[in-house]
């Protein structure tokens, strides 16, 4: 059974930086590729970033410039850096296999709240 641990999240002033972690276990990361997730209160859960087996990045416009995807396969472990984050942003970010087609089960997810 494929789990997935989201953790980083918290409570930041715009135009701060947080760092999220997404640990997987029970199966084997290294050869899916993998998305950062989000939803928002009362929106549609968007995707935010992907990154592919090889690590090929990509971003959602809104994101471009300001997040940065990465993985460490060895770790079983899936990364989003954040930087000059604004209060849209607030929301709960969640990882999973990309595309969303081929997603597991949810995890838990990590509340980013980014005050203005």
């Amino acid at each position: 059974q494929v789990r997935m641990v989201e953790s980083g999240g918290g409570l930041v002033q715009a135009g701060g930086s947080l760092r999220l972690s997404c640990a997987v276990s029970g199966t084997i990361f290294s050869i899916y590729s993998m998305g950062w997730y989000r939803r928002a209160p009362g929106k549609q859960r968007e995707l935010v970033a992907s990154i592919t087996s090889g690590g090929i990045t990509n971003y959602a416009k809104s994101v471009r410039g300001r997040f940065t995807i990465s993985r460490d396969n060895a770790k079983k472990t899936m990364y989003l850096q954040m930087n000059s984050l604004k209060p849209e942003d607030t929301a709960v970010y969640y990882c999973n296999a990309y595309p969303v087609a081929f997603a597991w089960s949810w995890g838990q997810g990590t509340q980013v709240t980014v005050s203005s």
